[in-house]
């Protein structure tokens, strides 16, 4: 869920990769310094120098490329457009963050885009500025969500896996990219919506993350909204992951799994997992956990998914507790 805090200010978050590691043996691990990550958004103003929740993911079929995704107000209004009091979510504007190295992490490129960007929305302290009006420019977030009615919401999660391809999925096709997201209606009127409710989840992806980083929008497939939505959902919190073990039987299957609000972002939340067997295109869902919100079952507020050492099924884990065993075979056939 995005948040906004004037004593949170910050012009950026930095990786630290590990180099070297030591088995057993008392001694310091050797790491990279800290590395400035979104080397893209500027120092000042707040909040466009804002950040926070990353997300990280490693190619396990080529190490040395990392992605990353933050909460990014990169693109928003300044705190002192409009009226200096209030500091907003200019409606519209995407807050997902991407980035992207190429030598495991010493360096980052932070791509720009083109979409819906209010960054020029400066404004004079002290003064009654007008409102800021949002235009079509440059972007430091997600591409192809203002084209679909859609804003990212961030809350960003992402996770490699292999490429799909004539035969299935295989590493020999190349690597797949997901980076999965809460997301919002960019119109304000009920026809305008392409969804129902308050937020969704969306999943983009990309195989040519070279091209992404270079500012390609069209190396992003366009966002695929995966959650059942109703007038009053709130999904929020999800996570993503894609089963690397070129052994499993379920080999290249992509899992989201989030807390699905049911009452404007309050009450009942259960827990609920979409999966894919197409690389992201298609989606199934199912909720994994009880609807309850009393003194006795308060529900879960997010979760992670991974799949088995075996392969034989994914783990859905709620803060440290394991939440269930989920037969991939059963439940997502």
């Amino acid at each position: 869920m995005r948040c906004l805090s004037p004593g949170a200010r910050g012009w950026g978050f930095a990786a630290a990769v590990a180099t070297g590691i030591a088995v057993a043996v008392p001694v310091a691990l050797a790491f990279n310094p800290d590395t400035r990550v979104n080397v893209g958004s500027p120092v000042s103003p707040f909040s466009q120098n804002k950040q926070n929740e990353p997300a990280l993911a490693v190619n396990a079929f080529t190490p040395a490329m990392l992605a990353a995704g933050s909460n990014d107000n990169v693109d928003m209004e300044a705190c002192n457009a409009g009226d200096d009091t209030t500091c907003p979510f200019t409606p519209g504007v995407g807050v997902s963050g991407d980035y992207f190295s190429f030598d495991s992490g010493t360096s980052w490129t932070q791509p720009t885009y083109t979409g819906i960007t209010a960054r020029q929305c400066q404004g004079v302290i002290g003064n009654s500025d007008p409102p800021c009006a949002t235009t079509r420019g440059p972007i430091g977030t997600l591409p192809n969500y203002a084209e679909n009615g859609l804003a990212s919401d961030g809350d960003p999660a992402v996770a490699f896996g292999p490429r799909p391809g004539a035969g299935g999925f295989s590493w020999a096709n190349g690597y797949r990219l997901y980076y999965a997201n809460l997301t919002s209606n960019v119109g304000a009127t009920r026809s305008e919506q392409t969804f129902k409710g308050f937020e969704a989840i969306a999943v983009s992806h990309t195989d040519n993350a070279q091209a992404a980083a270079a500012g390609d929008a069209t190396a992003w497939s366009d966002p695929v909204v995966i959650s059942k939505q109703s007038s009053t959902t709130f999904t929020d919190k999800e996570q993503v992951w894609a089963d690397n073990a070129s052994s499993s039987p379920f080999f290249g299957t992509v899992y989201v799994c989030w807390a699905d609000f049911r009452s404007n972002g309050a009450g009942p939340a259960p827990l609920t997992v979409a999966v894919s067997h197409d690389g992201g295109t298609m989606w199934r869902q199912q909720q994994l956990t009880g609807a309850a919100n009393n003194g006795h079952n308060n529900p879960a507020d997010g979760c992670t998914v991974r799949h088995r050492q075996h392969g034989n099924g994914v783990r859905l884990r709620r803060r440290h507790e394991l939440v269930a065993v989920v037969r991939a075979d059963v439940a997502f056939a």
